[in-house]
């Protein structure tokens, strides 16, 4: 990943995993986050809309740190860096997908959960890395025991799968990782629903947590 797009990731230390299923509902949410201190965001390719409701976010709220999620191909990463994407991750950790996304000048986090995962993408230059599925991998502990031997490399992780407000903490004071990601501070139903105040409430307190923990 490139050092500025690293930077602005660790500052805001989460990013707001989105589902959009309305092109409507893109840019209010995007102000949502905003208004709580959360200016980056993981909009996952699952829907028909994600990549208009990407340029929505693009030319409306420009602060927005527009990352995109679950990118499976050499043609989405092309897609996604037409587009002019800050960054982008994918559930698995794929040479090809990794050197296209190289090739477009795309930043780029692969994700692991494995030794092999991680000798795979650190081969391909990467440097930081999705922890995913965190939770049900083992959470911190097992990021930590199977991190030990490439510790002296630098990596860090942006661990996805099951973080929450409660279990922030344990991923949050660990030198290891950037930023969290999680999709509860934006669920896809207060997306459909249109409850604003609540997604920026959720981001308030997210934010607030990590600024205690990382004063």
């Amino acid at each position: 990943m490139a050092p500025e797009i690293i930077r602005r990731i660790d500052d805001c230390g989460i990013i707001a995993v989105l589902v959009i299923d309305e092109l409507k509902h893109a840019v209010p949410v995007a102000q949502a986050l905003l208004k709580g201190g959360v200016d980056a965001i993981e909009l996952t390719l699952r829907t028909p809309v994600a990549m208009d409701a990407a340029r929505l976010i693009k030319k409306e709220v420009p602060e927005i740190n527009l990352g995109f999620g679950t990118v499976l191909t050499v043609d989405q990463v092309k897609a996604v860096a037409d587009l002019g994407a800050d960054f982008a991750v994918s559930p698995g950790c794929n040479p090809k997908v990794i050197a296209a996304a190289y090739k477009q000048g795309l930043s780029f986090a692969p994700g692991i959960m494995t030794p092999s995962d991680i000798e795979v993408a650190v081969e391909q230059g990467c440097r930081v890395l999705k922890y995913f599925p965190a939770e049900t991998s083992g959470g911190m502990e097992h990021l930590t025991n199977m991190v030990a031997p490439y510790q002296y490399l630098g990596l860090t992780f942006i661990p996805l799968g099951g973080c929450n407000i409660n279990n922030a903490p344990s991923y949050l004071e660990s030198s290891l990782i950037t930023a969290i990601g999680g999709s509860w501070v934006a669920k896809r139903p207060l997306i459909q629903a249109e409850d604003w105040d609540t997604i920026t409430n959720n981001a308030r307190e997210i934010r607030d947590l990590i600024s205690k923990i990382r004063k």
